[in-house]
């Protein structure tokens, strides 16, 4: 601005101020012509050989990003049904190992009671079989018993009678005192 007032005091008329001003600002009509092609040229070779491959390749990098997305979108709803179907088959496997064990434990508690059973079956068996020994047993006892108490019987009696008995009567003396005894 310093150079504007400097002009217009050695100028000296405003007038040629406006003039020098219009001759620097807008320049001559044959150089504007000139000027105005080769912007229009370099509009056109900028249009033609940076604007429409920078064009198609941000087309394509937009076109790759949507893809991107797009295949990112469908991986995502994939997995979230493979989550669901994985959820599914682990609340399925829950529900079928809860019932293998309460089946499980139904059949131990049923085992247990047939095992139960056959052991208190087995017990009384051996209670009888142990039952039938002890009588058996007494039986014998008693039969030895009686045996012994017929031969010291006999030995009493041929100490009494000092004579020797015969069989008929040594029966006949061992059953009347083991009648005399019960």
């Amino acid at each position: 601005m310093n150079d504007y007032i400097g002009i217009l005091v050695l100028s000296g008329s405003l007038g040629d101020l406006f003039e020098d001003i219009d001759e620097r600002l807008i320049p001559p009509w044959p150089s504007l012509v000139v000027q105005l092609c080769s912007l229009l040229v370099l509009i056109l070779v900028v249009f033609f050989v940076a604007y429409k491959p920078v064009k198609k390749m941000l087309k394509k990098r937009a076109d790759y990003i949507e893809n991107n997305i797009s295949d990112s979108q469908k991986d995502k709803a994939l997995a979230k049904q493979n989550l669901e179907q994985s959820n599914e088959a682990i609340l399925a496997s829950k529900k079928e190992a809860s019932r293998i064990i309460s089946d499980a434990n139904k059949k131990a508690l049923s085992e247990r009671q047939l095992l139960e059973e056959e052991t208190k079956l087995n017990i009384s068996k051996l209670k009888k079989d142990a039952e039938l020994d002890i009588q058996k047993s007494k039986e014998e006892s008693l039969e030895e018993i009686r045996r012994e108490m017929v031969t010291v019987a006999l030995a009493a009696s041929k100490e009494i009678l000092k004579r020797e008995v015969n069989e008929k009567d040594n029966a006949k003396l061992a059953e009347d005192f083991i009648e005399k005894l019960n």
